[in-house]
C-alpha cells in the first residue's frame, strides 16, 4: 500500500503523551502535562449540566451559539476595550488548537512563509506545513526569552503572509511587553502580513501585568485573528472549547475551514462559557492571583530542591535551568531520571524547539492541587536536595 501523508506520517508521539505514560507506568506525579486537576467553577459546570438536560442537543449554528459569540464580543471590548461585531467578527471552535488549525488552513497557500517563536506549542508547525507553508523560525533567548529587531529582519521577507505569536507564552511563561509588541507590529505592516495571536492564557498573568492583545495596537485591528480557550480561562481543557475574533474579511475563510474540521461544538458547553464569560472581574482577578500563589509555592520548593527557576510572568509553567543548577544532564535524561528515580514527571523545552533546541531547560507545570504540589516538592527535596 502507498503510505499516508509525509508531514504527518513524520510526526511521532507527542512527548506530553510519552512522559505522561511514564508518569502512570512509575507512580510519578504528573508536572509535565498543562491541565489543571481541579473540576473547574462550579457554577459554570452546572450551567453546563442543566443546559444538556433542558437546552437544545441537536446541532447548534455552524459558526456558534449566539448567546457564546456574543460573550466573546462583550468580554473582548471589557477587556481590552476592542469593538467586535459578534455576528460577523467571532467564531467558537473545538477546542484552540482547532481554531489554530482552521485558522492556518483558512489563511494560507503552497509556498507562504510564517514566523514563529521558538520555544513553541507543538502543533503550530506540523499544521503549517501539512497546508503547504514554510515555518521561519525565531528563537527567543532565556532567562528572559527577549528578542530584538535583527532576529525579526532575519525572517520577514517578501514571502512572509503570517505572523504566528503566543502570548502570554507556552513554556516559557513569557508575557510579551508593550515595547515588544510594537516592535513586532513594525515588521508586520512594514511587510504587509497578517497575525494570528494565540492568547489562550491570556487571564493567567501575573504580578500586575496586563495582557496585551495584538489586536489592540495601532493598524493591528484589521490584521489579526485573536484566539481564546476555555479551558484555559475556567480551568476545563477537556471542555474542548475555543473561540476565535478578527475582521470578517480574514475570519471568512477560517469558518470555513471550520465548517469541514469539526462543523461546530457541543451547545451545552458552549452555553456555559458564555455564562462564565459574563461573569464578574472577581472571578478572573482570583483565578491569576491563585495561580500565582501556586506558581511561588512550587518555585520556593525547586530552589530548595537546588534548582535554579527562570522568571515566570504567566502561564502555567515554570522552567528550570540545569547548568545553571550544576546538573550535567540534558533536559530529556533529566525528565526521565526524575519520572524514573524521584517519582515526578516533568517535559524537557528541547521538545519545543524545532530548530537549534537548548538541552538545559525543563518545564514544570503548576496548575495542580495544593496537596499535589506539596507532595511533588517533598519528593524533589527527598531525591535532588
Amino acid at each position: 500500500m502507498k503510505s499516508g501523508n509525509s508531514v504527518l506520517t513524520a510526526c511521532g508521539t507527542t512527548i506530553f503523551e510519552v512522559m505522561s505514560r511514564l508518569a502512570d507506568q512509575h507512580k510519578a506525579i504528573n508536572l509535565g502535562q498543562g491541565f489543571p486537576d481541579g473540576n473547574g467553577p462550579p457554577d459554570v459546570v452546572a450551567a453546563a449540566a442543566s443546559y444538556l438536560a433542558d437546552g437544545w442537543n441537536q446541532y447548534p449554528p455552524m459558526p456558534g451559539l449566539a448567546a457564546l459569540r456574543q460573550a466573546v464580543a462583550a468580554h473582548t471590548a471589557r477587556f481590552y476595550g476592542l469593538d467586535v461585531d459578534w455576528a460577523t467578527e467571532t467564531l467558537v471552535t473545538s477546542g484552540a488548537t482547532e481554531a489554530l488549525a482552521a485558522c492556518l488552513f483558512g489563511l494560507l497557500e503552497p509556498g507562504d512563509e510564517v514566523v514563529l517563536f521558538q520555544p513553541l506549542y507543538d502543533s503550530y508547525a506540523p499544521i503549517i506545513r501539512r497546508a503547504g507553508a514554510i515555518p521561519r523560525f525565531v528563537s527567543l533567548k532565556a532567562p528572559d526569552w527577549s528578542l530584538s529587531a535583527d532576529d525579526l529582519a532575519l525572517v520577514f521577507n517578501d514571502k512572509t503572509k503570517l505572523v504566528l505569536i503566543n502570548n502570554p507564552q507556552n513554556p516559557a511563561g513569557k508575557v510579551w511587553t508593550q515595547d515588544e509588541l510594537s516592535l513586532l507590529s513594525a515588521f508586520i505592516m512594514r511587510h504587509d502580513t497578517m497575525a494570528l495571536c494565540d492568547e489562550v492564557y491570556e487571564h493567567l498573568v501575573f504580578d500586575g501585568r496586563r495582557h496585551i492583545p495584538l489586536m489592540s495596537l495601532p493598524g493591528m485591528r484589521d490584521r489579526t485573528l485573536r484566539i481564546g480557550s476555555a479551558g484555559k480561562t475556567f480551568s476545563l481543557t477537556g471542555w474542548k472549547v475555543g473561540y476565535v475574533t478578527g475582521p470578517a474579511t480574514l475570519l471568512a475563510p477560517v469558518i470555513k475551514a471550520h465548517q469541514f474540521l469539526t462543523f461546530t461544538t457541543p451547545p451545552n458547553l458552549q452555553h456555559a462559557v458564555a455564562f462564565g464569560l459574563n461573569k464578574d472581574d472577581t472571578y478572573f482577578a482570583g483565578l491569576a492571583a491563585d495561580m500565582a500563589r501556586r506558581r511561588d509555592f512550587l518555585a520556593a520548593g525547586l530552589h530548595a530542591a537546588g534548582l535554579v527557576v527562570l522568571p515566570c510572568a504567566g502561564t502555567y509553567f515554570l522552567t528550570v535551568d540545569l547548568a545553571a543548577s550544576g546538573i550535567a544532564m540534558d533536559d530529556r535524561t533529566f525528565c526521565l531520571h526524575l519520572t524514573e528515580k524521584v517519582g515526578v514527571a516533568a517535559i524537557p523545552i528541547s521538545a519545543f524547539f524545532e530548530v537549534d533546541a537548548p538541552a538545559h531547560l525543563v518545564r514544570f507545570c503548576f496548575c495542580k492541587r495544593d496537596e499535589v504540589l506539596a507532595e511533588a516538592v517533598r519528593r524533589l527535596a527527598a531525591g535532588i536536595g
